[in-house]
């Protein structure tokens, strides 16, 4: 399995060994579920840096590639419209690949307004529904209202943040781990 993602992925700002992918590693080993992760997440990613980083991806084989992308696209304002191209050419290359896909959701700080927040969660949820693949609706679900789970960057998890992200996850992925 790859984790396909941005800063999030990577776990920036805590040490290397801190991040949900590798969260996922132990919560599968003990589950003895056959699954090696492999954190491919980059600090600043954006979709279409996705789209240049996919050979690579595709190139490790993998069977499932969960796929966070969005959020520095969202922080940039980048068109919406181009996120959404970009997003579902990654999903439509990894399903042509027979790699099974879970998509995964983030919002943006309230004063991007309610409208584009609305609009660029809804990114997410046209590009799952088009391409018939997993969706995580939000990354942080529930992180946000406990504390010590985000660094005081106010948008990169810590290593319970990481930890609960990874728990959260693992019912949207079970279903892909066959």
């Amino acid at each position: 399995m790859v984790c396909f993602g941005d800063s999030i992925t990577a776990g920036y700002g805590e040490p290397e060994s801190v991040s949900y992918p590798e969260d996922l590693n132990r919560t599968l080993a003990a589950r003895h579920i056959p699954y090696r992760v492999v954190n491919a997440g980059v600090p600043g990613d954006t979709s279409t840096d996705a789209l240049t980083r996919l050979p690579s991806i595709l190139a490790l084989h993998p069977q499932v590639v969960v796929v966070e992308f969005g959020g520095n696209d969202g922080l940039r304002g980048i068109d919406l419209k181009r996120t959404r191209t970009n997003l579902m050419e990654v999903v439509d290359k990894l399903k042509q690949a027979r790699i099974r896909v879970l998509l995964v959701g983030i919002t943006l700080p309230p004063n991007y307004g309610p409208d584009y927040i609305r609009s660029f969660q809804q990114v997410f949820v046209d590009v799952a529904r088009t391409e018939h693949v997993a969706r995580m609706p939000m990354i942080y679900d529930g992180i946000y209202t406990v504390a010590g789970t985000i660094q005081s960057d106010g948008i990169h998890p810590t290593a319970k943040g990481s930890q609960m992200i990874a728990e959260h996850m693992l019912p949207y992925l079970l279903p892909l781990l066959r």
